[in-house]
């Protein structure tokens, strides 16, 4: 029996480390569960997505919701969410431009109806602006860049409590906005111009999730969502 060397024993100990994370993938723990998480995404099925492309536009690959850049549209949740956290990791290839919708209230009309976190092969970027990962697209810049390169998992945490929207990107909070404070189609609070038709604080609260096609490669797993409850005065 050949003697294990410590380079060996290193390398299974890394074999098995990168193991058990995979299998941690598209699972809630028993405190999530506890404090009412759901999975979006199981790793295996896109079962409770719908396309508004071609099927074959999305797909699972190793335990990821990918985009195969084959005409899907966009990908969207069934079921419809009003307050709530959103836990999601995603990647891109180098480039490549794509998007989380939340709130999307009229499947017809993804961007004039949902509200956009900008997802975007943006880690370089020094000073992002809000078309930006990470940013509410055309609305509102990310404060600080926390993105990593193209290839590697990131994870946002969207959170929508009536009006108020926070995006946090690995681990860090990003983006914080009252949607009250839009209160004109085509124009943000400080005066710049946005292309959308309608006034953000006019948009519905409750809508479903999406990911975007924007023609490039992207990938997301671990999809999961906490329902809030929110007193309303």
């Amino acid at each position: 029996m050949k003697k294990l060397t410590c380079t060996t024993i290193g390398m299974l100990l890394v074999f098995a480390v990168l193991a058990v994370a995979s299998t941690d993938d598209n699972k809630l723990t028993k405190k999530e569960r506890r404090q009412g998480w759901k999975l979006l995404f199981d790793g295996e099925v896109l079962d409770g997505w719908k396309t508004t492309g071609k099927a074959e536009g999305w797909a699972v690959e190793e335990g990821a919701i990918a985009c195969t850049v084959k005409g899907g549209g966009y990908l969207y949740t069934v079921e419809e969410y009003e307050n709530f956290s959103l836990s999601i990791d995603y990647k891109v290839a180098p480039g490549t431009n794509s998007g989380v919708f939340f709130r999307w209230s009229n499947l017809g009309d993804p961007v004039n109806t949902g509200i956009e976190m900008q997802v975007l092969d943006s880690h370089d970027k020094t000073e992002p602006d809000n078309h930006d990962d990470g940013a509410v697209y055309d609305i509102l810049a990310p404060s600080k860049n926390m993105t990593k390169p193209a290839g590697e998992w990131n994870r946002a945490v969207l959170t929508c409590k009536d009006s108020l929207v926070t995006i946090a990107v690995n681990g860090e909070k990003v983006c914080e906005m009252d949607l009250n404070r839009w209160t004109e189609a085509h124009k943000n609070p400080d005066g710049s111009r946005n292309k959308f038709n309608l006034a953000y604080k006019d948009l519905p609260r409750k809508g479903h999730i999406g990911l975007q096609d924007h023609g490039g490669r992207v990938w997301f797993k671990n999809a999961k969502i906490k329902p809030l409850r929110v007193r309303y005065p």
